[in-house]
C-alpha cells in the first residue's frame, strides 16, 4: 500500500468510525485542544473525560488558569496522576497569558517551548487545533507503525524512534491533518490495542506486516524488564481536638510535587520528632496497615499512624507551608490518592 492509500483508507475508517464527538474536538477551541492533549498524556481517554469537563468548567481560558493558584489547580488533578503536567500546565498558562496575549501560539517552536509540551505533543496541537502538517509519534502511533511496518526493538531506544518519526511523517498527509491526526490516535486506542487488537476492524491490515506474519501481539517490542526499587515511609495522620488534621504542602518540584500531605518521617521516636521538628506534643494511638502506592519508577509502602495532639508550641503554625485541614470541609488542595483515601477513612473512624 503507498503512503497516500495508508491515510485514504484511515480517513474512510475515520468518518464511520472515528471520536469526532470527543469533548475537545466539539468544543473546536485551542485552549480545549491544548489541555486535552496534557491530560491525555500517559492516560486514557475514558479517564480523561470527567477531568477534562472539571478543569474547562474552572477554568474555561488561559486567562483564568493563568490566575488561578496553583492549589486549585492541584486540586481539580487530584487522581490523574503525573502532576508535573498539571504544574507544567499552569506554568505554561502564565507564559501565554504574558507573552503571546492569553492565546496559544500558533507558531510550532513557540508552542514546543512552552513548559509540559515535547515534540508529539507540539505537532498533536498543531495538527488538532490549527489545522498545520505536523507528525505525531504518541504511544497509539508507535503501536501502530510498529506493527504496520513490524519494526522490532522497543520504540524508547533512540533509532527506534528515530525510525518511527520517519515512517509517521511518511504516512501523514497534506490535507485534513487534524483528522487524521485524531484518526491514527483512534486507530491505536480502539483496534490496534496493546492487549486483543481487533486487527479484523483494521482499514489498513491489508499492508500490516504483523498481521500478515499473525503475530501482531509481538509489537510492539517491550521495554526492558526491570524490577521497581521499593521505599518506605510513614505518615503521621496528627488529629487535633476539633478533628482537623495536619498536611505539610511538599516542595514544588519532584514526586507529589506542591501536594499536600502528611507529615512524614523515618525515625523511630515519632513523639520526640514531632515535637522538635513540628513543634507539636503527641499521642500515638493506632500504627494502621501499610498500604502500597506505585509510581513509574518505585513504589512507595506507606504506614500511616494516627496520632493526637497534646500539646502545641508557636512553632507548629510558622511554617506557611502547614495548615490544619478539616476532613468534613475539603477545600480546593491539591492531595495524592494515597492521601485522600486515608483522610476519608479518618473521616469515617473520628
Amino acid at each position: 500500500m503507498s503512503q497516500p492509500q495508508f491515510s485514504r483508507r484511515l480517513l474512510r475508517w475515520y468518518d464511520r468510525h472515528g471520536r469526532p464527538q470527543l469533548p475537545w474536538r466539539l468544543a473546536g477551541d485551542p485552549y480545549h485542544t491544548w489541555i486535552s492533549e496534557i491530560m491525555l498524556q500517559q492516560t486514557q481517554v475514558d479517564t480523561v473525560i470527567p477531568y477534562f469537563h472539571r478543569f474547562v468548567e474552572r477554568f474555561p481560558d488561559v486567562a483564568s488558569l493563568a490566575h488561578a493558584d496553583l492549589d486549585s489547580v492541584l486540586h481539580l488533578w487530584t487522581g490523574l496522576g503525573y502532576y508535573a503536567r498539571a504544574r507544567n500546565l499552569h506554568r505554561a498558562a502564565k507564559i501565554v497569558a504574558e507573552k503571546h496575549d492569553g492565546q496559544l501560539p500558533r507558531d510550532f517552536a513557540a508552542l514546543q517551548a512552552l513548559p509540559g509540551i515535547g515534540r508529539s505533543t507540539a505537532a498533536a496541537i498543531a495538527a488538532l487545533a490549527f489545522g498545520q502538517r505536523h507528525v505525531i509519534l504518541d504511544g497509539n502511533v508507535k503501536r501502530v507503525l510498529t506493527r504496520h511496518h513490524a519494526i522490532g526493538g522497543w520504540p524508547g531506544k533512540r533509532e527506534v524512534e528515530n525510525q518511527l518519526w520517519v515512517l509517521a511523517d511518511s504516512h501523514t498527509p497534506d490535507n485534513r491533518l487534524a483528522d487524521y491526526t485524531q484518526a491514527i490516535m483512534d486507530l491505536g486506542a480502539t483496534v490496534c490495542r496493546r492487549v486483543r487488537p481487533y486487527c479484523g476492524g483494521c482499514p489498513v491490515r491489508i499492508s500490516c506486516r504483523a498481521f500478515t506474519q499473525g503475530n501482531p501481539q509481538d509489537y510492539p517490542s517491550p521495554a526492558p524488564r526491570r524490577s521497581l526499587p521499593v521505599k518506605t515511609v510513614t505518615m503521621v495522620m496528627i488529629r487535633d481536638q476539633r478533628g482537623q488534621v495536619l498536611l505539610q504542602q511538599r516542595p514544588p518540584a519532584g514526586v507529589w510535587g506542591g501536594l499536600w500531605t502528611f507529615p512524614e518521617c523515618n525515625d523511630d521516636d515519632l513523639p520526640a520528632w514531632c515535637r522538635d521538628t513540628l513543634g507539636l506534643s503527641v499521642r500515638l494511638d493506632n500504627r494502621w496497615q501499610s498500604l502500597r502506592h506505585s509510581f513509574t519508577h518505585f513504589h512507595l509502602d506507606i504506614t500511616p499512624v494516627d496520632a493526637r495532639v497534646l500539646g502545641v508550641s508557636g512553632q507548629a503554625m510558622e511554617n506557611p507551608g502547614v495548615v490544619w485541614y478539616n476532613p468534613d470541609k475539603p477545600d480546593e488542595r491539591g492531595l495524592p490518592v494515597p492521601v485522600k483515601r486515608l483522610l476519608g477513612q479518618l473521616r469515617e473512624t473520628s
